[in-house]
C-alpha cells in the first residue's frame, strides 16, 4: 500500500519558516491540517472528483464555502444528460460529454440516484434552417454519438403529439437523458465520504499560496496544506486560479432563469425538447423531470454578479414565450416556482481542465458550463488520472463502490410501505403532503453520511417542500425535526446556512 505523503499527526514546519507574523498566526500554522489532495468546491464536479480519488490510498479533502454540498451551479440547472451532438469536435466538452453520458446509467445503479434515458429532440421551425440541423447531425456523428437521425414533421408529431405544429423537423438523439442534479451530487459526495474523503463545509478559501512543497490554503479560521490542489470552484474558479498563476483566467457568470410546472402537466412531453442552439447555448428547452414535473428554461444572460441568482419578470416572460414555441398550449397557470442558476462561462468557450503550467500541483477544473452535469463522472475520471500521474498511489482494497439512497415512501407499493413502517413508525408520519415525504425519510436525510443540517438540505435530499405548495405547510415541521435530531434550538436552524434563520429575537 502506498504510504501517504503526510501523516495527520506529523508536524509540518515548511510554512513556519516563511511566517513572520503574530503568535496567533503561528499557532494556526502549527495546527495546520495536511492532505495529499484538496478539492475546492463540493458541486457535482468536485464531488465526482472526490469519489474517484477516494478509491486510492491518499489523504483527500473537499473544502466548500457553503453550508452544504450542491449549493452552487449544481443545484440550479436543467438536469439534462446531453447526448453529445452540440459540442465542437475535438474539444474537452465533446470527449467528456460522450464519456459522461455512457457512464451515467451504470453509475445511477451503483449509487442509487434517479436517471432516465428519455431521448432528446432539437426542433427546426423553418425549412431555411434545415441545413443547421444537418450540421448538428454531422457534428454529433463526429463526436461518436450513436443513433442520431432527423425526423420529418409527421413522424415527429407522432412521437411527441404535444409539440407545436410549427415544428418542421427535428434531430432525434435516443441517448439523451434526464437526471436529478441533487441526487447525483449527493450520491457522489456521500460515496466519497464513506470511502474516507474529509468534507469541510462553511469553509471558504480566502487565499492560496504556493510553497516549496505544495500549497497553503487559508480560510477565515483554519489553514490547510496540500501537495495537490484541485480547483473546482464554479464561478469562483478564476479567482482561485489567479492567486497562483501569472496567466489569468476569466469566468463570466451566465444567468439562466427557469419555470417549474406542477406534476399534473409533467407528461406534456416525454422527451427533452430543445430548439436550434444560439451563440449563448442550447436555448430554452422543455423537459420532463425524473420526479414528474415539467421544466422550461433557461434564459442566457451574462452578468457580473457571481451571486446574481434573482429571477426577473422579463426573464420569466421570455422563458414562457420561447417554451411556447416548442409545445402547444404551455400551461403558464401551472407554474409552481421559478428559479435562476449561474453557468461558469470561460472566455475560451471550452472546459479548462489540467495542471496549471506555472503552478505545478494546481489543477484547474474551470469553465464547467453545459454540458457539465453530464460530464461530471467523466471529469472525475479525467482528473483522477492526472492526480495518479502526478502522485501514484495504490487502489484501496476495501473501496466501497455502491451506495443506497434514501428509501422514498412515494415510490413504494403498499406492501413495501407497510414493511418500512413496521421497521420504523416514523415512516407513517407524513410531513410533506405534496410530495408524500415522511418523518422517517427526513430523519434519514439528517443522519446519513454528509447529512442535511438545513431546510434546503432536507429539501434537496427528500423533496420535502418541492411540491405544489412550495413548503407552505411542511417547513415548520421540518425545522422542528432538524432541531430535535441535531440537538439544537429551533432558533439555530437555517434555511441555507449563514443568517437565514427562521426565528430571531
Amino acid at each position: 500500500m502506498a504510504k501517504p505523503l503526510f501523516n495527520q499527526e506529523e508536524n509540518l514546519n515548511i510554512e513556519e519558516r516563511d511566517i513572520s507574523a503574530g503568535a496567533d498566526d503561528v499557532m494556526r500554522e502549527r495546527k495546520m491540517k495536511k492532505y495529499d489532495v484538496m478539492i475546492i468546491g463540493a458541486g457535482v464536479s468536485g464531488s465526482a472528483i472526490a469519489r474517484e480519488l477516494s478509491a486510492y490510498d491518499r489523504k483527500t479533502a473537499v473544502l466548500e464555502r457553503a453550508s452544504d454540498i450542491c449549493e452552487g451551479t449544481s443545484k440550479a440547472n436543467s438536469g439534462i444528460v446531453h447526448a453529445g451532438y452540440d459540442a465542437e469536435p475535438g474539444t474537452k466538452k465533446a470527449a467528456l460529454n460522450l464519456r459522461g453520458n455512457t457512464l451515467m446509467e451504470k453509475l445511477a445503479k451503483q449509487l442509487d440516484f434517479p436517471f432516465r434515458r428519455n431521448g432528446s429532440l432539437v426542433l427546426c421551425f423553418e425549412e431555411k434552417d434545415r441545413g443547421r440541423l444537418e450540421k448538428l447531425l454531422e457534428k454529433g456523428k463526429k463526436n461518436g454519438v450513436e443513433g442520431l437521425r432527423i425526423l420529418e414533421k409527421e413522424e415527429l408529431l407522432q412521437l411527441e403529439p404535444g409539440l407545436s405544429s410549427k415544428a418542421a423537423a427535428a434531430l432525434y438523439a435516443p441517448s439523451g437523458g434526464i437526471v436529478c442534479p441533487f441526487g447525483l451530487t449527493a450520491a457522489l459526495a456521500e460515496n466519497a465520504y464513506v470511502n474516507g474523503v474529509d468534507f469541510y463545509l462553511n469553509t471558504e478559501v480566502k487565499a492560496v499560496k504556493k510553497t516549496a512543497e505544495g500549497y497553503r490554503l487559508e480560510t477565515a479560521d483554519e489553514v490547510f496544506f496540500s501537495r495537490i490542489v484541485v480547483n473546482a470552484a464554479g464561478v469562483y474558479a478564476d479567482e482561485l486560479h489567479n492567486m497562483v498563476s501569472g496567466k489569468k483566467l476569466h469566468i463570466t457568470p451566465r444567468k439562466g432563469e427557469y419555470c417549474l410546472f406542477d406534476k399534473t402537466v409533467g407528461d406534456s412531453v416525454s422527451h427533452t425538447v430543445f430548439q436550434l442552439p444560439t451563440e449563448y447555448g442550447k436555448g430554452v428547452l422543455v423537459t420532463p423531470t425524473v420526479h414528474g414535473n415539467l421544466l422550461v428554461g433557461p434564459t442566457a444572460m451574462d452578468i457580473e454578479e457571481k451571486e446574481g441568482v434573482n429571477t426577473t419578470a422579463p426573464g420569466l416572460k421570455d422563458v414562457l414565450e420561447k417554451g411556447g414555441l416548442s409545445v402547444r398550449a404551455l400551461p403558464a397557470g401551472k407554474v409552481i416556482t421559478s428559479f435562476a442558476g449561474l453557468r461558469a462561462h470561460e472566455d475560451g468557450g471550452d472546459f479548462v481542465i489540467g495542471e496549471v503550467k506555472d503552478a505545478k500541483g494546481f489543477i484547474d477544473v474551470a469553465g464547467i458550463e453545459s454540458p457539465g452535469l453530464t460530464c461530471a463522472p467523466a471529469i472525475g475520471e479525467y482528473v483522477a488520472a492526472i492526480v495518479q500521474e502526478m502522485m501514484p498511489a495504490a487502489r484501496k482494497r476495501n473501496f466501497v463502490a455502491e451506495r443506497k439512497g434514501i428509501a422514498l415512501i412515494a415510490g413504494m407499493d403498499n406492501r413495501e410501505r407497510q414493511e418500512k413502517i413496521r421497521e420504523n413508525p416514523a415512516y407513517a408520519n407524513v410531513i410533506c403532503r405534496c410530495e408524500l415525504v415522511t418523518e422517517g425519510e427526513i430523519m434519514d436525510a439528517i443522519h446519513r453520511p454528509l447529512g442535511a443540517v438545513t431546510l434546503d438540505g432536507v429539501k434537496r435530499r427528500t423533496r420535502a417542500g418541492m411540491g405544489r405548495c412550495q413548503a407552505g405547510f411542511c417547513s415548520a415541521k421540518t425545522v422542528e425535526i432538524l432541531a430535535r435530531e441535531l440537538g439544537k434550538d429551533i432558533g439555530e436552524i437555517t434555511k441555507a446556512g449563514g443568517g437565514s434563520v427562521f426565528l430571531s429575537d
